[in-house]
């Protein structure tokens, strides 16, 4: 066990590149206490590293390290954030350090709010990529100070915007991770971000476009009972396996009068998804995969005016002002602007992986098909144009696999299994069930994933799963292009299943001047 006052001593001698360190504390072994009256696991003794780095300019990011103080298991783990950062995800740390990771996670130097980047494009460079490589670099040089030595192997997890980090960091710094497990990548930001202003301005421009929950769960409802088994649900399920198969005739909403015109005319906007109105070419794949409507970030929360305004169009306020008027968006000359000033920034969609895949780097990304804020269909699109680049999937497989989950929200969560080693869990588990020890054990041991079990937890509840580890079954999948198939008898059990080359739907693509 390490002394505390040596390893102090080593971590106030270090000297930080354009920042400082600003805390050392040890914590001491138990149940952390966040404020969020939660039934945390309890923690091992760990060290905690607080910095604060300034590169450039106005650039203000700040960066924790936990180190465990015992049962290091020698690696090095770098975890991502979601949304617009401003804040250290704790949770992320502690899934870290509750695997014996001496782990870091950056706020992205958004702090303390987004708007605080309008007009600062050394910030907008910090949150694009800037802030995770130098969070990278300096975690490791924390943890050689601390314990004597570098960390052996290094990996990334991270979804959503971590999940764009992810990418990024694949693409410009294939040095900085062994292994990277990105989840629910937004790695076509630009492009997300103007689909999500698509989406905002067809359902809440007219008082009578918009949907409460109920009214947003009786969408996905009718596709399900209409298109389900087109669309690979298994009877008993509530979500389906492949929603690229289907096409929504909207006049279904018309039976009965669930749904107003207004909000069927909505529907339909947000189903063709954001096009160029003078060119007609696709910016970005439609937003809300059909089934995904019910769930959290869903149409309700689009349907918020001001909350979803502030939490998901601040890009938008970076470059046009504080003032912006959203409704004045321009999808033709104004998506060019927004990707003249931004997409060399923040997109990471180049398929130029051959400096990670020759540093013997490894990827495993994961999608739910239930995912009604960033599609699946995207980081499908982005796989596809990887394997072209590599010249054939086999090329590809061998260092960057994919992964669709039936049933998976945004990142966890939803209707059908609910996590894959991507959340806090209170215990790791083998390769099977969490996607974490299978990318290592690819990285480590040569040992590719082929398949993987996510779960469902009990009841459905993220507290059962996540806190109390009880889940009530999984379901088995497989590497793209490969699905698993229901054969007979209980579908909650994998070996009821058989693995088949899945053939995709004809799901609309983005243009490829949109994929930059």
């Amino acid at each position: 066990m390490l002394i505390e006052h040596e390893a102090r001593g080593k971590l106030e001698s270090l000297i930080i590149k354009n920042g400082e360190i600003t805390k050392i504390e040890f914590v001491q072994a138990g149940v952390p206490d966040f404020g969020l009256n939660l039934p945390l696991q309890p923690l091992p003794e760990y060290c905690r590293v607080c910095v604060r780095l300034n590169p450039e300019g106005e650039s203000n990011i700040l960066i924790e390290v936990w180190m465990p103080l015992t049962d290091w298991n020698g690696n090095f783990l770098g975890t991502g954030n979601g949304g617009h950062a401003g804040t250290i995800d704790r949770f992320s740390l502690i899934n870290g350090i509750r695997r014996g990771y001496a782990t870091a996670n950056t706020d992205m130097g958004t702090s303390p709010d987004p708007d605080m980047l309008i007009g600062k494009p050394e910030r907008w460079v910090d949150f694009g990529y800037r802030a995770t490589h130098l969070m990278t670099v300096v975690a490791k040089e924390i943890i050689k100070a601390f314990y004597g030595r570098a960390p052996k192997f290094s990996y990334f997890t991270g979804g959503s915007t971590g999940g764009q980090q992810g990418l990024m960091e694949a693409q410009r710094y294939p040095e900085d991770y062994n292994g990277i497990l990105a989840t629910a990548p937004a790695n076509n930001r630009t492009h997300l971000h103007i689909a999500f202003i698509w989406n905002w301005l067809a359902l809440t421009q007219d008082p009578d476009a918009g949907f409460d929950e109920q009214q947003a769960a009786t969408v996905t409802e009718q596709i399900l009972a209409h298109y389900g088994a087109e669309g690979g649900c298994i009877p008993g399920d509530h979500f389906m396996a492949q929603p690229d198969q289907i096409t929504v005739n909207t006049n279904i909403f018309k039976d009965g009068k669930l749904l107003n015109d207004t909000q069927i005319r909505a529907l339909e906007i947000i189903y063709n998804g954001p096009v160029n109105p003078v060119t007609g070419e696709r910016i970005f794949a439609p937003v809300n995969v059909h089934g995904s409507e019910r769930f959290p970030l869903g149409l309700s929360a689009q349907s918020n005016k001001d909350e979803f305004a502030k939490g998901f169009l601040y890009l938008f306020r970076w470059i046009f002002g504080k003032d912006f008027d959203f409704t004045k968006f321009d999808f033709n000359h104004d998506v060019d602007f927004v990707d003249e000033q931004l997409a060399p920034i923040l997109n990471a969609n180049s398929t130029e992986l051959q400096d990670f895949k020759n540093a013997g780097g490894k990827i495993i990304m994961l999608h739910g098909t239930a995912d009604p804020i960033i599609p699946y269909t995207d980081s499908l699109q982005y796989y596809e144009r990887v394997i072209e680049a590599q010249n054939g999937l086999e090329n590809t497989q061998s260092f960057f696999r994919y992964f669709i989950i039936p049933g998976l929200a945004h990142v966890f969560d939803g209707p059908g299994v609910q996590d894959i080693g991507i959340g806090f869990r209170a215990t790791p588990k083998d390769r099977e069930h969490d996607a974490l020890t299978a990318l290592s054990l690819w990285v480590e041991e040569g040992i590719a994933p082929e398949r993987l079990l996510p779960v469902a937890f009990k009841n459905g509840s993220l507290l059962n799963g996540f806190l109390l580890d009880e889940y009530e079954y999984e379901r088995p999948v497989y590497a793209y292009p490969n699905q698993a198939v229901y054969e007979s008898g209980d579908p909650n059990n994998p070996e009821n299943y058989r693995k088949e080359k899945r053939i995709f739907g004809n799901f609309p693509k983005p243009a490829p001047e949109y994929l930059a």
